[in-house]
């Protein structure tokens, strides 16, 4: 059994062979560590598949990871100050209630890049003015809501044009360090009935849907699960281990997001700990966890080393 077949049957809770594991790096960390990272990548051909040694540009970085400034689809500016890192969205095309009379989204093609909903809300008013809208509740939160959910269920129509894949991604971050951002109530006033809309048209071709999402979304995991999503993809620190395991285990398969605000600070050692923590607590015999580690720059190579060699081991828990 690949790899491939194991995320399905542990999304499907039908006895993967291994616990799926992966580990992303940043392209920050790759220009960081150069040919040390390709040394580690060598050492683990089961997460990162073989790999030959300087088929790597390792300053080769494209979209947001672009140091400098542009502008996406939707009119909203981007700033990145560190190559190889993320950016930030620092300009909004609607910076009035009255602007979503008048504004007019991209022409059909603009894809779903991360945070295509309620994040995109934000991206296009400021986040102080769509916190406002939804405590105020105006008309133009709703237009403004309707306008990007409907662009979003023709980016998914046009998608279904072609067969989908068995597990169809999206990315969305939903919560806050430590709460949601909204009410639960007006969550599910306002975004649970988008995703469900969104979400039921890749159901709909006969696909799943894996749902990345950072922040603490223990308050709308159930909804989640009602809209469609099949994977969830939370952060072990923003949610703790023991509400993800009271919320999603035996009903939701979790791709766990291991502690990156962790990995700088702690000790190798560490971790080994860490991963058999979570694989007791979240998974099952029948599948129901993925794992996953996000490496910055930030991270020691030892950490990375130690991450990769922990999860090698507990994805054979249950052989």
């Amino acid at each position: 059994m690949g790899a491939h077949e194991d995320r399905i049957k542990a999304m499907e809770f039908d006895h993967p062979e291994f616990i799926p594991i992966g580990v992303g790096l940043l392209p920050a960390t790759w220009i960081s560590y150069r040919e040390k990272l390709e040394e580690i990548i060598s050492r683990h051909p089961i997460i990162f598949g073989e790999y030959a040694k300087g088929s790597r540009d390792f300053d080769a970085v494209s979209g947001l990871y672009v140091e400098g400034e542009q502008t996406d689809a939707w009119g909203c500016q981007w700033k990145n100050i560190r190559k190889g890192c993320d950016a930030m969205c620092v300009g909004h095309p609607i910076p009035t209630r009255e602007a979503v009379h008048t504004y007019k989204p991209p022409a059909p093609g603009a894809g779903l890049p991360h945070g295509f909903m309620y994040m995109r809300l934000f991206y296009l008013r400021g986040f102080e003015e769509v916190m406002v809208d939804f405590a105020e509740e105006p008309p133009e939160l709703q237009m403004l809501i309707d306008m990007v959910c409907e662009y979003n269920c023709g980016e998914v129509r046009k998608m279904c044009e072609n067969k989908l894949p068995k597990i169809v991604g999206f990315g969305d971050d939903l919560g806050m360090q430590h709460a949601l951002p909204i009410s639960p109530a007006k969550w599910h006033k306002y975004l649970t009935p988008c995703f469900k809309k969104i979400y039921g048209i890749v159901h709909a071709a006969g696909s799943s849907v894996y749902m990345h999402t950072d922040g603490c979304i223990i308050p709308i995991i159930s909804e989640l699960i009602e809209c469609g999503v099949n994977v969830v993809n939370p952060q072990i620190r923003a949610n703790g281990l023991d509400n993800l395991a009271r919320e999603c285990r035996g009903k939701v398969c979790v791709n766990l997001d291991l502690d990156r605000q962790m990995f700088p600070f702690c000790k190798p050692e560490d971790i080994d700990g860490h991963i058999r923590e979570a694989v007791e607590k979240l998974s099952l015999p029948e599948g129901g966890l993925w794992i996953s580690a996000e490496c910055g720059p930030d991270v020691p190579l030892e950490t990375i080393e130690a991450i990769c060699v922990a999860l090698e081991k507990y994805r054979a828990y249950y052989r």
